[in-house]
């Protein structure tokens, strides 16, 4: 069992940033794949940005360029730095990690992961 949690939400203006934060509740995740999801009121949950354990990372295209995913050494946080903030982007944002070999097509998809956090909100005002 693993437990994530979620942090670094908050309310900023459009064309700000944000830096959000996912801690596990411990170390050696460093070979787990994660990820960051968001979901906004009334619609469906959606991958953001995934990281493989090597530590290449894939996006959803409405966030590349602007948003970055990254973990520490240890696997045991995951971070999301996020620029250039639009109202689009506000949403409940998950991170969400999983063990076991996942194909990167298949690393945005919900059902790749079995742990997830609670959430944060990210909200952005124009």
């Amino acid at each position: 069992q693993v437990q994530l949690v979620e942090s670094g939400g908050g309310s900023v203006q459009s064309g700000g940033s944000l830096r959000l934060s996912c801690a596990a509740s411990r170390y050696g995740l460093g070979n787990w794949y994660m990820a960051w999801f968001r979901q906004a009121p009334g619609k469906e949950r959606e991958g953001v940005a995934a990281i493989e354990p090597g530590g290449l990372s894939i996006y959803t295209d409405s966030v590349k360029g602007r948003f970055t995913i990254s973990r520490d050494n240890g696997g045991n946080t995951l971070y999301l730095q996020m620029n250039s903030l639009q109202p689009e982007d506000t949403a409940m944002y998950y991170c969400a990690a999983v063990a076991r070999y996942t194909p990167r097509w298949q690393l945005l998809a919900i059902t790749s992961y079995d742990y997830w956090g609670q959430g944060t909100q990210v909200t952005v005002s124009s």
